[in-house]
């Protein structure tokens, strides 16, 4: 594994970076939208889970159904990792922008399959062929998407590095709000036959129309500076070569966000499954964690451009290490919407601290030529290992623990990984 000496930076930045783009608006909506699509998209898969398994994975058991609904989205992430290796080294061999049109292609093509697929009724068996075959085109396109997107930000203003890559995050947030609106809004004014039938398709079909304009922006816009004057002839060799210990610094920064924003996910059901909330009112909680981090993650990489991304991220790992168990205790001890609601809230205005640099902080681990592959790389093993499975991992511990504190044990755990990747980068990978 190659380290940087310590007097060395790890990154060394190409100077064609100072350039700031006069078009940080366009340069931000071309690069987010294709995110925002992925999440919106997942989202509402997950939200309209059951409905869609009675649509494509019929079965005597309910259960079967909807555990068969998961696995096919399950199936998209073993595929992202190829994904993330593919578009994330023809990125820094062909340019983001090139990586960004092609992601955003494929995207496309998977949400129109889902959005017309006959269900199972309709064609048999191959209507969940169908849907597993979109979900794997969504996942291998998405497999690219975070790596591709957050160097281009970065790369397209220096000055303000920390406040474009925070966008990637503001967009995750925003789209997973939008698709917990959809869900609340037809659920609420459509029967569930209408729901079933045909109700179910309109966040995709939306999600759909989302795809022309991406694809229209990330056509039209400049490519990265910092690109065009460093490409790397092969980058996926490089990284796998030389740079294993920026990729394990990288997933160990990205661990505890990632199960925290999984975690965030799984609350609803944890509150109704354990904690006996009403399901209208768990799934609204949420709702206050996607707005605190859609609005505050731009600020908090903004802030990050002037104290630097290790001090603010390792101070919000630090809050985060020693309220998690609390705020569990208090949610335990009074199972409330209210304290539900103020549990959520802190949980969110805790983690935008970490996650608005995040994006930044992981790209000033490699450097320019290999950055793009080495943000796919990491991003997506993270989010196999501390994402898909974080809720299986907070049902197994509750279960073998017998405590519904366990989620805080499982988020601790993991913020501990992330301060040591975090003082690691500062002090051997000279991260800002």
């Amino acid at each position: 594994m190659s380290i940087p000496a310590p007097d060395s930076p790890a990154t060394q930045d190409n100077p064609a970076e100072d350039r700031p783009s006069p078009r940080s608006s366009r340069i931000v909506l071309a690069a987010t939208i294709g995110n925002t699509l992925e999440w919106f998209s997942l989202g509402a898969y997950t939200l309209f889970a059951d409905v869609l398994a009675k649509q494509f994975f019929p079965a005597t058991d309910p259960a079967v159904s909807l555990m068969l609904a998961f696995a096919s989205v399950a199936v998209a992430y073993l595929i992202r990792p190829f994904g993330g290796m593919i578009l994330g080294s023809y990125a820094d061999r062909a340019g983001r922008k090139a990586a960004l049109v092609w992601s955003i292609r494929i995207m496309a093509v998977a949400s129109l399959l889902i959005a017309v697929m006959p269900n199972y009724a309709t064609i048999g068996i191959a209507a969940p062929i169908g849907l597993v075959f979109a979900n794997l085109l969504q996942g291998f396109s998405a497999g690219g998407e975070f790596g591709s997107a957050t160097a281009y930000l970065v790369e397209s203003n220096r000055k303000r590095r920390g406040f474009m890559g925070s966008w990637g995050a503001a967009s995750q947030g925003l789209s997973t709000l939008l698709g917990i609106v959809f869900a609340a809004v037809l659920s609420a004014v459509l029967t569930d036959q209408q729901l079933g039938s045909w109700g179910w398709r309109i966040p995709f079909a939306f999600g759909l129309l989302i795809a022309p304009i991406g694809y229209y922006l990330r056509r039209h816009v400049e490519e990265s500076p910092a690109f065009e004057q460093d490409a790397a002839g092969s980058p996926l060799r490089e990284v796998l070569r030389s740079q294993k210990t920026r990729i394990l610094v990288a997933m160990g920064a990205m661990a505890v966000s990632t199960a925290i924003s999984y975690l965030i996910i799984y609350m609803p059901t944890f509150a109704i499954r354990n904690l006996g909330l009403p399901k209208s009112l768990a799934f609204t909680t949420t709702i206050v964690t996607q707005i605190v981090l859609t609005v505050l993650a731009p600020v908090a990489g903004r802030l990050s451009d002037r104290t630097g991304r290790i001090p603010l991220m390792a101070a919000a790992c630090s809050v985060m290490l020693l309220a998690i168990f609390p705020l569990f205790l208090a949610l335990n001890s009074q199972p409330t919407f209210a304290v539900m609601t103020a549990v959520m809230a802190a949980i969110g205005l805790v983690k935008v601290w970490y996650v608005g640099p995040l994006g930044t902080m992981m790209a000033d681990v490699f450097p320019t030529r290999t950055r793009a592959t080495g943000l796919s790389v990491s991003y997506n093993i993270t989010a196999s290992l501390f994402g898909r499975f974080t809720p299986l991992v907070v049902i197994w511990l509750i279960e073998v623990t017998g405590s519904n504190l366990a989620p805080s044990y499982y988020v601790m755990a993991l913020a501990v990984l992330s301060l040591a990747a975090l003082v690691f980068a500062r002090k051997r990978l000279r991260v800002r």
